[in-house]
């Protein structure tokens, strides 16, 4: 019987994947590359090459200790065709296969090329997830508003989790009005669970310093989980030390402390080596132990089966154009400051420089520091969407595009977002730290050494008026705007254009 080629990507790393539960171990070919085509369509950050190749290579020995025969192309293989279908064009010619299994890829770009690939290709469904493409359109169906506060309610009825029958533990869906507390003076967590490279990860650490130098982004120290087995204790470390505070202190950031509360277990969830149901099990199992608090287990909870399943299906629903859309109409280039280039703001200077440093922001860093700026100074929302997908290890464009033009950036027009997450720099002074020591005065509204946050939110409010002026939400900022004399007005918008052409122009900001 001849043989089909089993395709498994870099995001796929389960044992438990379709395509291989579907395979036939004694005659199929598991296919899996690393190739050019997937690491430069944007420029990844290293940690995110490293981290998918170094994973990919210990997963592909392990289905070989299982007896599958795997054909593995490393990145710097002669032979490499340098795209998936034409490795798997390779293999076929090489193993006489006509056929290809392939779990669905997390892109519309990857899936329209296998689509499309000159040999018969089975696209099987990623039941990975908890609600497939057919649960979340009927969900979808015949709403006005896809929130996703009621599709997490759902998915809290399916899976059961901190559930009593039929109402939610604690007599709440959502505690997310008790994780808002600010920065603390002390944070007592270490940190997520460090690992040292051993040999097949040095060996991808020297492939990745060799061959991407020029992508924006730190390689070393290098310290993430490659394997199953690693990820599970990083994820028991979490529980243990740090769970119990996470919920409370969630949003809030801190200059000198990266993770603070944080598991910085997403990229392990998104690259196949944690199973999301089995992270919440376990968090709701911590809970029911009495060892977290309700709001840390629900607020963890909910950003795994409510957001992450959220965002996957709104990009699944929404089609190919989704990163696109630009309703507000914003054409500025993203600036330099975003690569690391120079600027007196210190909330942006730490947030980029972490990025640069770990492959990692948290939620809030990202919604309200780079994508707060990116949104109030009328950044193509194409071009964040860009950045964001190349410089975070869990940015996956079924996750990131929507976290990043819907809740991000509103260029969706409100699919996601019913207002547009922007603040001045109240908010931003509020859960962290950067504003001591910033060249510019949080609290002060025009005039030299303004905080920028400050006159580009009412820039931003007072451009869009026409479209917000009657969200129910957005009331009090516009009535708070009218009120204010006509000359601060006039001086806010000068000098937030003023700032604007500064930015547009490179100057130092």
């Amino acid at each position: 019987m001849v043989s089909r080629l089993i395709l498994v990507l870099g995001d796929q790393l389960t044992a438990g994947l379709s395509a291989l539960q579907q395979a036939d171990r004694s005659r199929d070919v598991v296919v899996m590359a690393e190739v050019a085509e997937e690491t430069d369509y944007v420029q990844h950050h290293p940690k995110k090459i490293a981290l998918i190749f170094a994973a990919m290579r210990k997963f592909a020995s392990a289905l070989g200790e299982e007896g599958w025969d795997v054909r593995y192309s490393q990145l710097d293989d002669s032979q490499n065709a340098g795209s998936i279908v034409g490795e798997l064009l390779r293999r076929a010619e090489e193993t006489g296969a006509a056929e290809v299994l392939v779990t669905e890829p997390g892109e519309w770009r990857l899936i329209e090329k296998l689509k499309h690939a000159p040999i018969k290709t089975h696209i099987l469904q990623d039941d990975r997830f908890i609600a497939s493409h057919q649960e979340f359109e009927h969900w979808a169906e015949g709403r006005k508003q896809l929130r996703m506060e009621y599709f997490y309610r759902e998915m809290r009825r399916k899976t059961g989790l901190l559930m009593d029958g039929d109402k939610p533990v604690g007599g709440k869906w959502n505690f997310d009005h008790e994780n808002r507390k600010p920065a603390p003076d002390d944070v007592a967590f270490g940190g997520p669970m460090q690992f040292t490279p051993d040999e097949v990860v040095e060996e991808v650490l020297a492939l990745v310093e060799a061959r991407f130098e020029a992508h924006f982004g730190d390689l070393r120290p290098f310290w993430f989980a490659t394997t199953q087995g690693e990820a599970r204790r990083a994820l028991s470390h979490f529980i243990s030390k740090a769970l119990p505070k996470f919920g409370d202190y969630q949003d809030a950031m801190l200059a000198d402390n990266r993770f603070l509360y944080h598991a910085v277990i997403s990229a392990y969830i998104n690259i196949g080596l944690l199973d999301p149901l089995e992270v919440c099990e376990k968090v709701a199992e911590a809970y029911d132990a009495g060892d977290v608090p309700i709001n840390a287990a629900e607020g963890f909870i909910r950003q795994i089966i409510g957001w992450r399943e959220y965002m996957r299906g709104i990009y699944f629903l929404e089609g190919p154009d989704y990163p696109d859309r630009n309703v507000l109409g914003h054409d500025r280039d993203l600036p330099a400051l975003f690569w690391g280039g120079e600027t007196q703001m210190r909330c942006l200077s730490k947030a980029v420089e972490q990025t640069r440093t770990e492959a990692y922001a948290h939620h809030i860093q990202r919604l309200m520091i780079t994508g707060n700026f990116a949104l109030l100074a009328g950044i193509d929302p194409y071009q964040v969407h860009a950045w964001y997908l190349a410089v975070y290890m869990d940015a996956f464009e079924w996750v990131e595009a929507p976290n990043t033009v819907g809740m991000s950036q509103f260029a969706d027009g409100g699919i996601i977002a019913s207002k547009p997450y922007v603040s001045s720099g109240a908010y931003i002074n509020r859960m962290s730290d950067y504003c001591k020591g910033c060249a510019y005065s949080v609290s002060q509204k025009t005039g030299e050494g303004a905080c920028p946050f400050n006159l580009l939110y009412w820039h931003f409010l007072d451009r869009h008026r026409e479209r917000f002026k009657d969200n129910a939400r957005m009331g009090n900022m516009y009535r708070t705007w009218d009120r204010m004399d006509a000359d601060r007005r006039g001086a806010v918008i000068a000098e937030a254009g003023d700032f604007l052409r500064r930015l547009e122009a490179g100057e130092k900001v």
